[in-house]
This record gives structure tokens, sequence and C-alpha cells, in this order.
């Protein structure tokens, strides 16, 4: 009987242990989460503002509009040394190009810059004849795999080979966007699934993503991956793939019966609008049509435009000569037993100031009145809303439909917005991936709604597992589930469970003290005698209203600040252990923290400007990029701090500043690591 008993405490023990970790687990998950949501918010609130910055320096292209380099030039211009012992392709590819370009990324080789432009080359021309929601059928396959989002883990999607096999005719595969950003590996990923592309284009399929966006690149790593890769070349490659993000189908039916998207939908969604509109117009979600932009108003606009001009005359004093690039014109031919191509499409006569071919100068245009590839003035308002909630939406257990106010774009739909449109076109199943979830997919909406989320590991080593999706022709889902596994594999599960738990707190402590100055305003209004402590409710209700993330707090609460005698919380210890990583004492506190707060979208403002991504930018250009930031935020910063700032971290006083240290320098680190280790 005692054995018994034992063996039921135990039972209990252990029931309750993993209940423990679980928790642990999940609420991790929902720090992790809430913050990525907060900052494409954030990206998506400054979209106006970037539109503004790239209308104000749009480069023209030298090139003759009628040009498009051929597969010939890139040869006769780019030249692949002796030396080069990575893979070497010839087009039209084979399945033998495909599987050395796999052993060659195993072996962490890099495919050169003038295979890469050819394969883009090539890429563009077949995803040019795709319509832009691809139909197919499992008539032809026993099962047809569905993969999600793979952010640039090249690990992940060399599992899934691994486990299921390669694509091929009998082997079909449908990825559903965001293959880059955030990981290591993105540009490897497009080229291998590029690759396969052009060798099956009718058995491997590929769905736009939110992150196939050339200004969600700026933000989230793509852009500086491929300039640190292929610095000769990186903002040709760059300028190519932004036309390619373009021609990438936005949808795919299977059987007449499953949707496959990258977001969701929305009770405007129209399959039919989306099936003919031209879907290369929209280069970028993140730059909303003329009119569905806020109005900016005169004295703002007089202010913007002039800080433009004199940035613009900085650039054109610093810049040198002109620089000349060479005309071209593009002839390419496919095989007999390949899809024919049609002849593609000339590149875009004007670019983006970040990725742009050779320029002959920087041309300040007059707010709002330039025409570029990327604000086609033929793109109307409904286009740009029907992608924008087919690529940004999310599912809820709520029915209706409302604004997603966490992304910041898109909508949250309910159960009902899904079945009205599933019986409106005569569906049975929607499939979409976009959410991170922690067992690698998620059923919903009584199994009419699937995420599937293909890259393990998203957040830190352990915090989820990846997925991917069989169909059969029953069109009933199978889930095969890994994970990647280095560093963890030999760990205990609550060791596991720790480290992510620790780097949740970590990120979720860092971006408390970046809104240091608005949280003690926020406690102090509760602390009318400046005692240094408030009620545990007051403390939740004031993070609430100025971080605005969807947070447990009340739970949370026990890890981030500490108790007073009497259960009343001092706020102050939320900043006890926080420092700046290289502090410096002539920079006042506010601009220490205003730099802290928004230092990414500072990256990507200098991204804009520094067009040969040097890293480096003169103190004249950083004090009016700066200004230029603030007179759209309206941040209370004077120009005497800006200018003592800039003149402090030219380290090395040669009048410029590398902009890369000068963001590590303002980089928020942890005094005391091992606090909540135990």
């Amino acid at each position: 009987m005692s054995a018994i008993k034992a063996a039921v405490l135990i039972q209990r023990w252990y029931r309750s242990y993993m209940a423990r970790m679980e928790l642990k687990r999940q609420y991790a998950l929902s720090i992790f989460q809430s913050i990525e949501y907060a900052e494409e918010q954030a990206q998506l609130q400054l979209s106006n503002f970037f539109t503004f910055m790239l209308d104000n320096f749009t480069q023209a292209n030298e090139s003759n509009p009628g040009s498009d380099p051929a597969m010939t030039e890139y040869e006769r211009t780019i030249e692949v040394p002796t030396s080069y012992y990575g893979p070497r392709l010839c087009f039209p590819l084979t399945v033998a190009d495909t599987h050395v370009l796999l052993q060659a990324f195993k072996d962490h080789q890099q495919l050169h810059a003038r295979y890469v432009l050819q394969l883009l080359h090539e890429t563009r021309k077949v995803l040019q004849q795709m319509p832009n929601i691809t139909h197919l059928s499992t008539s032809y396959a026993k099962e047809i795999t569905i993969c999600g989002d793979l952010h640039g883990k090249l690990d992940d999607l060399l599992l899934i080979f691994y486990k299921n096999g390669l694509p091929s005719e009998e082997n079909p595969y449908i990825f559903n966007g965001d293959f880059v950003d955030r990981g290591e590996n993105s540009i490897e990923i497009l080229v291998i699934l590029f690759a396969f592309l052009l060798v099956y284009p009718n058995h491997l399929h590929l769905n736009r993503g939110n992150h196939e966006d050339y200004l969600m690149n700026l933000r989230y790593g793509f852009t500086k991956e491929v300039m640190k890769k292929y610095q000769c070349h990186g903002k040709t490659i760059l300028h190519l793939l932004q036309d390619v993000y373009s021609w990438l189908p936005l949808a795919t039916i299977i059987d007449s019966k499953v949707l496959i998207v990258h977001g969701g939908i929305s009770d405007t969604t129209d399959l039919k609008f989306l099936n003919l509109f031209q879907r290369n117009k929209l280069k970028s979600v993140l730059r909303p049509p003329k009119s569905n932009t806020e109005t900016i108003n005169d004295s703002q606009r007089t202010s913007l435009t002039g800080a433009c001009s004199h940035l613009v005359e900085v650039k054109k004093g610093s810049s040198g000569s002109h620089i000349s690039s060479k005309e071209a014109t593009w002839s390419s031919s496919a095989s007999g037993d390949r899809r024919q191509y049609s002849k593609g499409q000339h590149l875009d006569n004007l670019c983006d100031r970040t990725t742009s071919h050779p320029v002959q100068e920087v041309q300040c245009c007059r707010p709002y009145s330039v025409t570029t590839p990327y604000t086609s003035p033929e793109l109307t308002t409904k286009e740009w809303k029907q992608v924008i909630d087919i690529l940004w939406s999310d599912p809820k257990h709520q029915n209706g439909c409302t604004p997603n106010k966490y992304r910041g774009g898109g909508c949250y739909f309910g159960p009902d917005v899904t079945a009205r449109l599933l019986k409106r076109y005569n569906l049975k199943m929607l499939i979409r991936s976009h959410e991170c979830k922690q067992e690698g997919y998620e059923i919903s909406h009584n199994g009419k709604v699937v995420t599937i989320f293909s890259a393990s590991n998203y957040y830190e080593e352990g915090s989820n597992r990846g997925a991917y999706i069989k169909l059969n022709p029953d069109l009933i889902p199978r889930f095969v589930q890994y994970q990647v596994r280095k560093s963890t594999c030999k760990q205990t599960l609550h060791q596991r469970v720790t480290t992510i738990e620790l780097s949740a707190l970590k990120c979720l402590r860092e971006k408390i003290y970046t809104h240091k100055l608005e949280l003690i305003a926020a406690f102090r209004q509760y602390d009318r005698n400046c005692t240094g402590k408030i009620s545990p409710s007051e403390w939740v209700s004031a993070v609430e209203s100025v971080l605005q993330l969807d947070l447990p707090w009340r739970t949370l609460r026990s890890r981030l600040v500490y108790l007073a005698q009497d259960g009343n919380v001092q706020y102050l210890s939320s900043f006890d252990d926080f420092e700046i990583k290289l502090p410096i004492k002539e920079v006042q506190p506010s601009l220490v923290e205003t730099l802290c707060k928004y230092k990414t979208d500072l990256e990507i403002i200098f991204n804009i400007i520094d067009r040969d991504h040097s890293g480096l930018i003169s103190i004249d250009e950083f004090h009016q990029a700066w200004k230029l930031f603030n007179l759209h935020l309206k941040i209370d910063l004077n120009d005497e701090s800006i200018d003592s700032l800039a003149r402090c971290i030219d380290f090395n006083k040669d009048g410029s500043i590398d902009f890369n240290e000068f963001l590590e320098a303002f980089h928020v680190v942890h005094k005391f690591e091992d606090r909540y280790s135990s």
C-alpha cells in the first residue's frame, strides 16, 4: 500500500513539475512574441516617414530605361576568379546543380555573386509567368508538403529535406513565405528554393510572406547579411531581389478546397480580385498608396524638405566624382524541355537609395511628387489593403474582424469570418503561417484554420519546434515536427526551459529600460508623496499603459521588481540591473534613452542615407538625419544635444562616425546576469 502512495506522490510531483515548466515556457514565448509584434507595429507606424525618406533620397539609375542586363552580360562584367572554390552554375540548371548547392552550403561555402544574379534573373522570368493564385492538384502526387516560415534558418530547411526528401515531380513542396530575415543564412535559403523552382517549376511553389519586402529586410537583418557577404555586388543583388519579391504568387489553392496564404484573411478578402490585379506593382506593403498615407502639414513638410535638401548637399559634396554605369541589353532563352520563358521585363529605372545600381547623383525631390517603381501611381488603396490583409493578419478565438493592433497591420479574424470565406469560395480549410507556435503548428477555428511554422528555435534555442504538413488527396493534414539541437541536446528539461525563460526576461527588461523616463513618470502619477513605492496593481497599470504589451504582468512582476516589506512595489528597482554598454558622460540621460528606444529605426534611416553601406557617416549627416527623425516624431531634443552627442561618439576625431560602433555604444546590457538564474 505504501508503494502505491509513493507512486501517486511521485506522479503528482512530476505532473506539477511539468506544468510549471510548461507555464514558464509559455510565458517566455509570450514575451518574445509580444516584443516581436511591438517592433512590427513600430515599423508599420513609421512607414509614412520611411516613405518620405525614400521619396527624398531617390537615386536615378543612369542606365537606359529600356535596358536589362542579360545573363551573358553578368558573365562579361562579373569575373569569377580562379581562386573561387565554391559551386559553379551553368544555366539552365539541372538536378545535379541543386545537389551541388546543398552540399556547398552544408560545407559553409558561398555562391559567387555572378551566379546569384543569374539565378535571380532566371527566377524572375519563371515567376512572371505564374498567376497571383496558384492552383494545384493532389491527383498527380500522393502528398504535398507545406512548409511555413524559415527565417534564414538553413539547418531547418536541410533537416526538412533530410526527413522528407528533396523536391521532385513525385515530392512537391509549397513554401509559404518568410524565407528571409532574422536568421544568418537567408541568402542561402533563397538560392536553394529558387534553384529547385527553376528545375521543378511545376512542383515547387512559393508564396510571398510579409518579410519578402525590402523595407522589412532593412530592419530585420537580410539587407545587412547580403551586404556583408557580397560587398561589391550586394546592392545589385538587393535591387534585383525587390523585383523578384514583387512577382512571388500571393496564394495557393489545392484541389479547389484548401487555401494557403502567409498571414490570413479579413472580412473583405476577395480572392477573385486578388487573382486579377497586377501584383508586381506592390514592391513593399510598408509603402502604402499616397492616398492612404497621413497628411503631413505644411510646416512639417517644409522642415523635413529643408533638412533633406541640406543632407543631400552633404552627400553630393562628399561623394566625389560621378559614377557611371554601362548600358546593356538582356536576352536569354530556355532549353526545349523546360518551360519556355518570355522576355524579361526591364529593371526598374529608378531605385531605392539603399539598394541601387551605380548612380550619377542623389536627387532631392519634392515630397509626394516623385514617382518611383515602389510607389506606382497605379496601385490603389484596395489593392494594398487586400494584400496587407493576407500577408499580416492573424486568427483569433472570438468572432468578428478587428484591426491587428499588436502587429500594426492586417487584422484579427474570427471563426465566423473564416466560415464565411470558406463557404463563399466552396473551400474546406485555410492553411497559414506567420506566427511562431510552440509545437510548430496550431489548429483553430474548429479545425478550419491551420497555422504551420517551420523555423525551430525561432526566439531562442529550445523555444519552439518546427513543423511541416503532409497533405494527402483526402486533404487531411499530417504534421511532422522536429527541432534542430546543438548546445541543448545534453541539457536537462529544467536547464533548457531556464535558458529560454532568462533570455525572454532579458529582452523584456531591455524593453523596460528603453522606456525608463516614461515609466518613472507613470509610476509617479501613483506616488504623489515620492515614497518610491506603489501598489502591485498600480505598477501593473503603469507598465501596461506605457509598454502596450499583451503580457501577464501580475505573473511577471516578481521577476522584474522587488517588493518592500509592506507588500508595495519598489518601482525604481525595475531599472537596477541595467546600464549602457559604453556610457558617455557628456550625453544627457534623456537623449541616451531616446537613442536606445529608437536604435533600430535609426539604423534603417542610416541604411537609407549610407548608399555604399560602408557604415561610415559624417557628423553633419548624423545631425541632419537625426533632425529628420526628430521632426517626424516630435521628440523634444535640441540641436545642441545632438551636436554634442555626434562629437562625443566621433572617437578618433576624423569627422566620421562608425554607425555600427554607435549602435553598440547604446546597447543595453545587464550588470548582474545571474540575479534570476537560481
